[in-house]
């Protein structure tokens, strides 16, 4: 009997300490996350002499956005603050919920304007770093996917629902102002002067010169699915899923031309531009770093293959900041852009990608 009984309360000990040890992985911040020992080694056989500076686990992430030394990421549900003065050991600052997945992240002055999935846009003053203060929202009705802030409008990718114009000129009371439908799903949109630039499958081209009255200019049908979008002078760079880097002509917003093209060898999810650099994130194949002085003829010019699926990328300065799937927040060093070099990661022990 005494036995049975011993078993017994073992058993129910080791059912409460599994179920405690679970429910702490899903708090935005706890005290078990930031107690992750520093591992010292790197799983991965690549050949880049790596060296892994940190670890501390949190929820999925999904995107980041980098300004001056802050990072803001997207992690489940919940906004995260890093300082990253120093990228071989980035510092958890702070967090705020966002009430749903925190997909695209992007942050004009003191605000940071998160485009927070089913829970639409969530407004956060970041004013003070390490205590951030949600002050307003606007309910999308489809999922928020992807946001760019200029002046006082925000433009969401809004899957199914297409474009979403808000005015943020007061962020504590955002208002709807504008939007154009989609036939596809809206992943991403970047904005340049009187045009959005959406990809959604396909590159649509929508004229934003009146807000309150967007229209589509022009289509490109890329090869594969237009997930990413990044415009710089006439071109637009679009990450194209399974077909690679797509560069297409879009000096004529009505008839946009493909001009060159890089098979990344993965799923490219995300570009980001740099002078005559685009950035990749190509999911199983890492990171890719192409030459586009030429954008006709796109030539790799570096790579790293990251631990886990790289889905989004950041460049600032010399370092590339990656959402990198199971292994996290990923900081390389790309000042040789021929051999790039991790120096430090945030490892947020679940996907990391970001969808915009």
């Amino acid at each position: 009997m005494k036995s049975r009984i011993f078993i017994i309360l073992v058993m129910l000990c080791m059912v409460l300490y599994v179920n405690a040890d679970w429910n702490d992985r899903y708090l935005p911040i706890n005290e078990w996350d930031m107690k992750r020992e520093i591992d010292g080694t790197k799983a991965t056989v690549d050949s880049l002499n790596c060296t892994l500076v940190g670890r501390a686990l949190f929820g999925p992430c999904y995107d980041v956005f980098v300004k001056d030394t802050i990072a803001y990421s997207g992690h489940g549900m919940s906004l995260l603050i890093f300082n990253i003065k120093d990228p071989s050991n980035p510092i958890f600052l702070s967090y705020s919920d966002t009430g749903g997945d925190a997909y695209s992240v992007y942050v004009i002055d003191t605000i940071a304007y998160v485009a927070a999935g089913y829970s639409g846009l969530r407004i956060i003053n970041v004013s003070d770093p390490v205590n951030p203060v949600e002050i307003g929202f606007y309910a999308t009705v489809n999922c928020a996917r992807g946001i760019y802030v200029i002046d006082t409008f925000a433009y969401i990718a809004a899957d199914t629902a297409g474009l979403r114009i808000i005015n943020v000129s007061d962020p504590t009371s955002p208002i709807l102002i504008g939007c154009n439908a989609s036939n596809g799903y809206s992943y991403d949109v970047y904005v340049i002067d009187t045009f959005a630039y959406m990809a959604d499958g396909y590159l649509r081209i929508i004229n934003i010169s009146d807000p309150t009255d967007p229209i589509e200019m022009g289509f490109f049908d890329t090869s594969g699915g237009a997930i990413g979008v990044y415009v710089i002078d006439t071109f637009a760079y679009v990450a194209d899923m399974q077909a690679g880097l797509r560069i297409i002509n879009i000096s004529d917003p009505t008839i946009p031309v493909e001009i060159g093209f890089y098979d990344t060898g993965g799923r490219a999810y995300e570009v980001f531009v740099v002078d005559t650099l685009a950035y990749i994130a190509d999911y199983n194949e890492g990171l890719r770093i192409m030459n586009i002085s030429d954008p006709t003829d796109p030539i790799e010019t570096g790579f790293y293959d990251t631990d886990g699926g790289s889905n989004s990328v950041c460049v600032i300065d010399t370092f590339a900041y990656v959402a990198d799937g199971n292994a996290g927040l990923i900081i390389i060093n790309v000042s040789n852009k021929a051999s790039p070099i991790e120096t430090g990661f945030y490892d947020t022990g679940s996907i990391a990608y970001d969808v915009h």
